[in-house]
C-alpha cells in the first residue's frame, strides 16, 4: 500500500493504514473545543454561544442577591473550590472582592435593612453572618446549629431566608427534612419546622404572614404560618421543585378581574415546565398554569428549569434552563403567560435575575467551556503545596469555573434571534424521534453494556500511533493493558470519544440515564471536596432520581429482557465461600434481574472473578438457547486502590481489569450469541487522568461481528451516542433530549459480519500482586477510603501511584498544586 490517501465515500485510507488500521471519520473532524464559527462544542454534543459580558468567578456559582442600593451583586460560589462570596460592581461589571466561607451551598440572604448578609453553611451545619456596607463584606457571627462534635453527614444547611421584620432567620436543614428557625438577636435555635423531603427554597409571601418551602424530592411546595410555623397545607408541582418566585400585583389590561392578588411561580427541575399559582392576600393558593418551556413540540425531558428571575418592571419572567444552556423568557404581564423565546447562556446556568437598569444577570455554573488537561490529575508529576486552598492541576472540578453574565434586555426581534441561536446550539430536533433504525443495527439482538471507571484516553491508549494520542501522557500502556490495545486494533479504535460526565457521581447517571439530575450536579462538588463526606448518587437518594429513570426503567417499560451485573447492588460481607455477593438492590426493577453472585464495586474483589460469574450465566444461556436482550455490567477495578497495605497493587488492578474485559469478549465471541451481539464499553467518567484534547476524552469500545474491523473512527461520539445506539438496537425511546439528539454510532458498523472470535491476550504482570505492609506510601494509603467510588482523595492517590509506578524515583519539577481534602 502506498502513502497516498484514497477517498471512497466517507472512508479515508491514509498513511496510518501502514500501521494496520484504516482511518474513518467525517470529512471535517469535529473535536470538543472552539469551532470555526466561534461556537464552543461541548462534550455533550451541544454548543455554547453565551450572550452578554462575562465576569469570571469561582466554581459553581449558585445564587445571587442585589444590595439595597442596587450597586452590588453578591454571588455565592458553592462548587469544588473553597466556597466564597464574590462582590460584583454592577455598573462597572467587575469583581471587587471575594470573601471565603468555610462551606456554603445555595443559601444567600440579605437582611431587610441591607446591612447584613447570611450564608447557609452546608456541611458545617451553621449560618455565617457578614456585615455589609459600601460593597465590603466583613465577618460577623457564626451561628452554629449543630455542635461540631455532634455533626453527621445529615447535618447540612442549604437555603436561608430572613423574615420580613428582620428578627428571625430560617435555614433549610436539607437531610433532616425541616427548617431551623433562629432568633437573630440571640443567635439561638428557637424552632424546628417539619417540611417535605429535601427542602430546597424558602420564600415569604407578601405581608410576611406565611412562607413557602419547595420540597425537592416530593414534587410539592409547603406553606406555613409565620406566627407559629403551623402548616397551611401543600400545593402539588412537577417533580423536583426548586426555585420559587413571587410576582406581586394583578395583571394589566382587561385581565384585572381575577380571584387572586399575586402569582407564585415554581420551577420543577425534572420537567420542562414552570408551575404558576394564584394567591390571595388571605393566603389561599390555587393552580393557574403549567408553563411549557420545551423548545420544540415533542422535546423529551431535559430542560431542567432550576432558577427564576423577574424583570425590574415585573413584566418578564426569566427561567434558568440548566441542561439547555439557556434562559427562557416569558411575558407574565397578562393573566395568561406567553413564552417569548430563549437567550443563550454559558454552561449550566444556575441563577438569573433582572437588574434595575433592565439588564439580566445570569450565573453560569460551569463557565464557558471545557478544557484540555495535559497537566491534569495522574501520577505524571508530583504536586506542589496547596496555594490558598485552590488546586491548579487541571482537575475537572477546579478548572471549570463559573461566570456572571450581564445581558442587555432584548427586544422581541433580539429574542427571536437569540432563540434561533439556542435551537442551533442543540443537536436535538423532533425529526430525530422518527428516524428509522439503521439497517445494520437491526441485525443485532443482544447488547452487553459495560461501564468501567475514571480513565482518560491518553494514559490508556495514547501510545497507539494510529490514533490521536499523546505518548508522553501514557501511564497504563500496552504492556499493562494488552487487551484494550488489541481490541482497539482488531475492532475499531475510537480516538474522539468523550464521556458526558465530570466524575463518577454524575458519570453513572449519564451512563445509565442520559443526564445527571440537578441534585447530582449541585452536590457532587461539595462531596468531592470532602466537605459533605457522603456519596449518594447511585440509587437510594430520592432527590437524585433522573427525570425519566434509567436505561433499565426504559427497557422494563418496553418489555426488553435484562440481566444486571453490579449496578445499585448492596453487597454482603466478604467471605471465602463461592456464594451470593449481593444482599439487596437499590431499585425494584433491577432486583429480580440481578445476578447475586456478581459483586458490585469492591476494589478488593477481582474483575476476573466477576467475569467468571458472568461466564457461568453465559453457560446457562447456552444451555437454554436464550440470552437476555440487555446485559448491564460494572467492571471498575481500573480505579485502583493506591498502595494501601494488603490491597491489590495498582498495576495489577489495571491488568486485572484489562484481562477480565478480554476474557469476557473472548467468551461471548465463542458463544452461539456472538452472531447477533454487540458489546459496548466506556468509562463512567474521565476525572482521573490527563488528556491533550479535552478532560472528558476517554477510551471506548464497540465489539461485534458487525463492527468494522481494523479501523480508526474519529467521529465525535460520547456517552449519549452510545446510549442512543443501544436504544435503537433494542427499540427503546430516548430518555432525555441528550440521548434523543445524540449521533448514533453507526459509522463503527458494517452490514457484512466478521464472526472471527477474539482471543484474550494474557496479562504481562501478575494479577494478584498485593501492596506490602511497609512501603513509602503504605501509611498514607491505609488512611484512604476505597469502599465507595471516588471516596479516596484523587490527588493523594495520584501521588501514591506516581511513587508506586515509578519505583520511588524522583519526579520532574512540581507543576501543579496538591489539594488535600
Amino acid at each position: 500500500m502506498t502513502k497516498k490517501t484514497i477517498v471512497t465515500g466517507t472512508l479515508i485510507v491514509s498513511a496510518a493504514a501502514l500501521t494496520g488500521l484504516l482511518v474513518s471519520q467525517p470529512a471535517a473532524r469535529e473535536t470538543v473545543g472552539i469551532q470555526p464559527d466561534g461556537t464552543f462544542l461541548l462534550n455533550s454534543g451541544w454548543k455554547l454561544t453565551p450572550a452578554g459580558k462575562q465576569i469570571p468567578v469561582d466554581t459553581l456559582p449558585m445564587s445571587s442577591i442585589v444590595s439595597r442600593d442596587g450597586k452590588y451583586l453578591l454571588v455565592l460560589n458553592g462548587g469544588y473550590n473553597p466556597p466564597s462570596i464574590s462582590v460584583i460592581d454592577i455598573a462597572a461589571g467587575t469583581e471587587l472582592s471575594r470573601v471565603r466561607v468555610p462551606d456554603a451551598w445555595l443559601g444567600l440572604a440579605l437582611s431587610p435593612k441591607g446591612d447584613m448578609v447570611y450564608v447557609g453553611g452546608g456541611s458545617k451545619a451553621s449560618v455565617y453572618e457578614f456585615l455589609f456596607r459600601n460593597g465590603i463584606l466583613a465577618e460577623a457571627r457564626t451561628i452554629s446549629l449543630v455542635p461540631e462534635a455532634k455533626r453527621t453527614r445529615e447535618d447540612f444547611i442549604g437555603d436561608v431566608a430572613v423574615s420580613p421584620d428582620g428578627r428571625k432567620l430560617y435555614a433549610a436543614d436539607i437531610f433532616h427534612n425541616r427548617l431551623d428557625v433562629v432568633d437573630l438577636d440571640s443567635g439561638k435555635l428557637t424552632a424546628e419546622v417539619k417540611t417535605g423531603r429535601r427542602p430546597y427554597r424558602i420564600a415569604f409571601l407578601p405581608g410576611g404572614k406565611s412562607y413557602l418551602v419547595s420540597n425537592w424530592a416530593d414534587g410539592s411546595v409547603s406553606q406555613f404560618q409565620t406566627s407559629d410555623n403551623a402548616s397551611m397545607g401543600q400545593i402539588r408541582t412537577g417533580p423536583h421543585p426548586t426555585d420559587i418566585l413571587i410576582r406581586p400585583g394583578k395583571p394589566s389590561g382587561e385581565d384585572k378581574d381575577v380571584n387572586w392578588d399575586y402569582r407564585i411561580f415554581v420551577a420543577a427541575a425534572n420537567t420542562n415546565s414552570v408551575y404558576s399559582f394564584g394567591a390571595s392576600d388571605a393566603g389561599e393558593i390555587n393552580r393557574l398554569e403549567t408553563i411549557n418551556l420545551s423548545m420544540t413540540p415533542r422535546q423529551p425531558l431535559g430542560m431542567t428549569p432550576t432558577a427564576l428571575g423577574l424583570s425590574s418592571d415585573g413584566k418578564r419572567l426569566y427561567v434558568a434552563c440548566s441542561d439547555a444552556n439557556a434562559i427562557a423568557v416569558a411575558d407574565v404581564s397578562e393573566n395568561v403567560t406567553h413564552v417569548l423565546g430563549f437567550i443563550p447562556t454559558g454552561w449550566y446556568p444556575t441563577a438569573v435575575r433582572g437588574l434595575a437598569d433592565g439588564r439580566i444577570a445570569v450565573l453560569n455554573g460551569k463557565g464557558l467551556k471545557s478544557y484540555a488537561n495535559p497537566k491534569g490529575p495522574g501520577p505524571l508529576a508530583r504536586p506542589e503545596p496547596l496555594h490558598m486552598g485552590v488546586r491548579s492541576d487541571e482537575y475537572v472540578g477546579t478548572i471549570q469555573r463559573g461566570t456572571v453574565a450581564f445581558i442587555d434586555a432584548p427586544d422581541d426581534a433580539k429574542i427571536l434571534e437569540y432563540s434561533r441561536q439556542v435551537l442551533a446550539n442543540s443537536p436535538y430536533r423532533d425529526a430525530k424521534l422518527d428516524e428509522p433504525k439503521p439497517e445494520v443495527l437491526s441485525k443485532i439482538k443482544h447488547v452487553i453494556y459495560i461501564v468501567k471507571e475514571n480513565r482518560t484516553y491518553d494514559p490508556m491508549l495514547g501510545d497507539m500511533k494510529e490514533g490521536n494520542g499523546d505518548p508522553s501522557l501514557v501511564l497504563f500502556g500496552e504492556k499493562i493493558t494488552p487487551n484494550q490495545h488489541k481490541l482497539a486494533r482488531e475492532f475499531v479504535l475510537l480516538d474522539n470519544f468523550y464521556v458526558s460526565a465530570d466524575v463518577s457521581a454524575d458519570g453513572h447517571n449519564w451512563s445509565m440515564a442520559g443526564i445527571a439530575s440537578d441534585y447530582v450536579q449541585k452536590f457532587w462538588p461539595n462531596s468531592y471536596a470532602a466537605r459533605r463526606k457522603h456519596y449518594d448518587y447511585e440509587g437510594g437518594e430520592p432527590a437524585a432520581t433522573p427525570p425519566a429513570g434509567y436505561l433499565w426503567t426504559n427497557a422494563k417499560m418496553a418489555g426488553v429482557s435484562m440481566r444486571n451485573y453490579g449496578y445499585f447492588a448492596n453487597l454482603l460481607p466478604k467471605t471465602d465461600e463461592d456464594g451470593d455477593e449481593v444482599e439487596s438492590v437499590r431499585d425494584p426493577i433491577l432486583e429480580p434481574v440481578t445476578n447475586p453472585k456478581y459483586r458490585g464495586f469492591d476494589l478488593d474483589y477481582s474483575d476476573v472473578k466477576r467475569v467468571k460469574a458472568f461466564q457461568d450465566d453465559l453457560a446457562e444461556f447456552e444451555k437454554t438457547g436464550t440470552m437476555p436482550q440487555l446485559l448491564i455490567m460494572r467492571l471498575g477495578n481500573d480505579h485502583t486502590s493506591g498502595t494501601a497495605p494488603g490491597k491489590i497493587a495498582p498495576l495489577s488492578s489495571i491488568a486485572d481489569n484489562d484481562y477480565a474485559l478480554g476474557k469476557l469478549v473472548e467468551s461471548v465471541s465463542k458463544s452461539k450469541f456472538w452472531a447477533d451481539t454487540a458489546i459496548f464499553v466506556l468509562e463512567d467518567d474521565a476525572q482521573n487522568g490527563a488528556d491533550h484534547v479535552d478532560s472528558h476524552r476517554s477510551p471506548a469500545f464497540v465489539l461485534s461481528p458487525y463492527t468494522r474491523r481494523g479501523v480508526v473512527d474519529s467521529s465525535m461520539y460520547n456517552t449519549v451516542s452510545m446510549l442512543r445506539t443501544i436504544e435503537l438496537i433494542l427499540g427503546l425511546r430516548p430518555m432525555t433530549h441528550f440521548d434523543a439528539g445524540a449521533r448514533p454510532m453507526t459509522s463503527v458498523f458494517q452490514t457484512s459480519p466478521n464472526s472471527a472470535p477474539y482471543a484474550a491476550a494474557p496479562p504481562n504482570i501478575p494479577l494478584d500482586a498485593r501492596n506490602p505492609s511497609q512501603s513509602a506510601t503504605a501509611e498514607r494509603s491505609r488512611k484512604m477510603n476505597f469502599d465507595r467510588e471516588d471516596a479516596a482523595d484523587e490527588d493523594e492517590l495520584n501521588d501514591i501511584l506516581w511513587i508506586a509506578i515509578k519505583g520511588g524515583t524522583q519526579p520532574p519539577a512540581p507543576v501543579r498544586s496538591f489539594f488535600s481534602r
